[in-house]
């Protein structure tokens, strides 16, 4: 009998950053095509083994966006359970809170285009915090994110 060839299914670390300004976040929209679902998420990206969770922030935004962070501050983890794009999904993510070392990025027009190998990943723009709380709001993953946010000493600064 021979092996039959399966992709073996792992759980995904993450590090993401919340860029905020009073009550609005830096967040890149999403679009799952199997489901028809509009979402929004922090920019960050994968943990490379070896890499601290802050290290994986400021790496995959200088790789993405060709930017600096600075004054990166852990806020807390959040674990993902989820199907995208008609395929099942397990991650963990670090989140963490940073600022622009370029305060021209912190425009309300700045719209930034992550891009990787010249191919673009993402746009991310700044939207309330607001924007995420109704009924019919698209929603703001990891899911947790948004009470991760209020209930961070950072988040209850007006």
């Amino acid at each position: 009998m021979g092996k039959r060839s399966k992709r073996k299914q792992r759980i995904r670390p993450l590090a993401l950053c919340i860029f905020r300004r009073g009550e609005l976040i830096l967040v890149a929209r999403g679009f799952d095509k199997s489901s028809g679902e509009m979402f929004y998420r922090p920019i960050g990206g994968k943990i490379e083994f070896g890499e601290r969770g802050e290290q994986a922030v400021a790496r995959e935004v200088m790789e993405e966006l060709g930017v600096e962070v600075a004054d990166i501050t852990y806020l807390g983890a959040l674990e993902s359970i989820f199907v995208y794009e008609g395929k099942p999904g397990h991650e963990i993510a670090l989140i963490f809170d940073g600022r622009f070392v370029d305060r021209s990025l912190n425009r309300d027009d700045a719209l930034l285009i992550g891009e990787d190998d010249n191919e673009a990943l993402y746009e991310a723009s700044w939207r309330t915090l607001d924007s995420f709380r109704s009924e019919d709001a698209p929603p703001l993953y990891p899911t947790g994110l948004l009470e991760l946010i209020d209930a961070s000493p950072s988040g209850r600064r007006g």
